[in-house]
């Protein structure tokens, strides 16, 4: 099982390619929650380079209100994390799978849901 949604793009810079994926999760109803710059909190917490990395915490929050009232706990796997990061030839975007996520709670009504918002997320990676 593939954990998550990845998308190459070599034709821009990682903040290009951030307010890209912010339309396209916009596009998507996710709306971003959390954002982390790890490239700089390396470099302030052990004063380490390392090529850019974000981490974007994204939600939609019709399918967390969906997900929550079936299962309370799965507060725990919110947001669905989104990561941008600088690579060799361009900048990587991924999604965590949220169904591959679930799996650890056995509910069916769950992962339809899990279902439902990997195809959102796919769709957004894919217009970045």
């Amino acid at each position: 099982m593939t954990y998550t949604i990845n998308r190459m793009i070599s034709d821009a810079g990682i903040d290009d390619v951030d307010a890209r994926a912010r339309k396209a999760l916009a596009d998507h109803g996710f709306g971003v929650l959390t954002e982390i710059d790890v490239k700089a909190t390396m470099k302030k917490k052990l004063d380490v380079e390392m090529p850019a990395y974000r981490i974007l915490g994204a939600c939609n929050p019709k399918m967390a209100y969906e997900a929550i009232g079936i299962e309370p706990r799965v507060g725990a796997m919110l947001p669905c994390n989104v990561i941008l990061r600088e690579v060799e030839g361009g900048v990587e975007v991924s999604a965590i799978d949220p169904v591959a996520s679930m799996q650890a709670i056995e509910n069916t009504e769950l992962t339809a849901v899990a279902g439902e918002v990997r195809n959102l997320l796919a769709k957004a990676v894919a217009a970045v």
